[in-house]
């Protein structure tokens, strides 16, 4: 091994056995609410978020406190086994009964949930697969699952009290500004390696192990420092403002540069926070950081909310030429790209659409698309001549990776209908071209928020720190996620069907946080 592996190696057996809470002499809990999910096989991810989901109290009042499996079975309507409230209610009545949470020779039983996880993925490639899985790619999941088995109920829909909705505020040089809103369920943090607040400390490690790595010594595990960085940096980063250049300029009518702020228009019920621990390497690699976030038990964001246009500003004007829209014009091939492709034996319309659907941004990409879609049936045929053709329809697993890599959701959008919706081209479309995410002009006020998300809850900027899901190796798609949460008092560790007592609670060291809001 060299030495960077070496590091590599020592640095994730110290994160599995500190989350996981190796070698501490542990309670080992049972009961009503503390029963354990076993592993179906890289399964990890799902129990570790399902564990924190019905300690919520919206999701323990629809599945368990006003639903029995017997009128979830009545109410099913087709068959039970296929039915998503059905299997909901199935898994919440047998992890919150108590019934399945006795003493076994490995701590508990727990439950097997198969039924549950071939309902809710369903259809879905990878959830389907026994593959690891992003934690926070199924949170989103099944949010979207559950808004969907609860179409326009907002009272019995319990993932109502996640939604929120972010505001976006962007002004140019000319004074003027425009809002953009739209609605989602957690937020992506961003943690700013430079606010560490043990700057001297990983300055006097950083000396010794160059030191130790000239004399061919290698660092102890318990001699390593991490950036320490607080959680109030991460916020700051999200709403402090950012400068957007090539922004086109309705008010200007010309590219400038503008500075963007981000809030939020409500505050959730519950809200979860996401730490963009995984970033983009060199040779575009995602890698993870070695850092600790110092997260208190309880925050303040007041100070996070967008209040939307205030009184003395002047809104851009829409369209492209104050306040006069264009009829949005077909768009065209471009021609260099349509003829190099048809040299090379592809059908003449085939290329046509491979150039509009990657916005003539290449050769490459039109190439990339072609091979995407030669089992279009449509492929071969004549471009509609509709003004705007129908857009790809965009896989939202991919698009949440890409988002989690900390691209814009708009851009991450345009990378992956450009590459066929593969990722690794993607990430690469989106470091090609850099001037994207700002090259498109704002309207004055553009509202994304559904009509279903009208009955969002708002309320104080207050949160306690309920859970947190950690999870241990190189990527999110491979190793371990382990769930720590706040029960009758005391922090709980849930690591698959092992459910004990947190003897040494590795708050710093959380991927994915949940924080309920304290009553006024």
């Amino acid at each position: 091994m060299t030495t960077a592996e070496r590091e590599l190696d020592h640095n994730t057996n110290f994160d599995w056995n500190r989350i996981q809470e190796s070698g501490k002499d542990a309670e080992p809990l049972y009961g009503p609410g503390y029963t354990g999910l076993v592993n179906l096989g890289n399964s990890c991810y799902m129990a570790s978020v399902m564990q924190v989901m019905f300690s919520t109290h919206p999701f323990i009042s629809r599945y368990f406190e006003k639903q029995s499996l017997k009128a979830a079975f009545a109410i099913s309507q087709a068959d039970p086994t296929l039915d998503l409230n059905m299997q909901m209610t199935k898994l919440a009545h047998g992890m919150l009964s108590g019934k399945y949470s006795a003493p076994s020779q490995e701590g508990q039983e727990g439950i097997r949930p198969r039924m549950f996880k071939s309902v809710i993925a369903a259809s879905h490639p990878e959830f389907s697969s026994m593959r690891q899985q992003d934690a926070l790619e199924f949170f989103h999941h099944l949010i979207g699952k559950v808004d969907q088995a609860n179409p326009g109920n907002h009272e019995l829909n319990p993932c109502t009290g996640f939604k929120f909705i972010i505001e976006e505020r962007v002004q140019c040089p000319s004074g003027k500004v425009s809002y953009n809103q739209h609605c989602d369920n957690f937020l992506t943090l961003s943690i700013p390696l430079h606010e560490a607040t043990n700057k001297e400390q990983l300055e006097a490690f950083h000396e010794k192990k160059a030191a130790m790595d000239l004399d061919g010594k290698e660092v102890s595990k318990e001699e390593i420092v991490r950036p320490r960085v607080p959680l109030e940096a991460c916020l700051a980063s999200f709403s402090g403002g950012e400068e957007v250049p090539e922004f086109y300029s309705t008010a200007l009518n010309s590219k400038t540069t503008a500075i963007k702020t981000t809030g939020l228009k409500t505050f959730p019920d519950y809200l979860m926070l996401q730490m963009r621990k995984f970033v983009m390497g060199e040779g575009w690699v995602p890698k993870k950081l070695d850092v600790y976030i110092d997260v208190p038990d309880i925050i303040d964001i007041s100070h996070m909310r967008s209040n939307g246009v205030q009184p003395g500003e002047e809104l851009l004007p829409e369209g492209a030429s104050c306040g006069n829209k264009a009829e949005p014009a077909r768009p065209v091939a471009d021609e260099d790209i349509v003829s190099q492709l048809a040299n090379i034996g592809f059908n003449y319309f085939a290329c046509q659409k491979a150039a509009i659907n990657t916005s003539n941004a290449g050769i490459e990409e039109a190439m990339n698309w072609l091979l995407s879609h030669t089992g279009d049936p449509d492929i071969n045929e004549p471009i509609s001549q509709d003004p705007m053709p129908a857009e790809d329809t965009i896989d939202e697993a991919s698009l949440q990776t890409l988002v989690s890599f900390g691209f814009p959701e708009d851009v991450s959008r345009m990378a992956l209908k450009a590459s066929g919706g593969n990722i690794e081209r993607a990430t690469e479309w989106v470091f090609s071209h850099l001037e994207a995410s700002s090259s498109v002009s704002a309207d004055s006020s553009t509202n994304n928020v559904k009509d279903d998300d009208s009955n969002i809850s708002d309320g104080s900027g207050r949160y306690k720190l309920m859970a947190f899901v950690s999870h241990m190796g190189t990527s999110t798609h491979c190793g371990h996620y382990v769930a720590h949460i706040l029960k009758d008092g005391r922090w709980t560790i849930f690591n698959d069907n092992k459910v004990a007592a947190s003897v040494d609670l590795p708050k710093d060291m959380g991927y994915l946080y949940f924080f309920q809001r304290i009553s006024s």
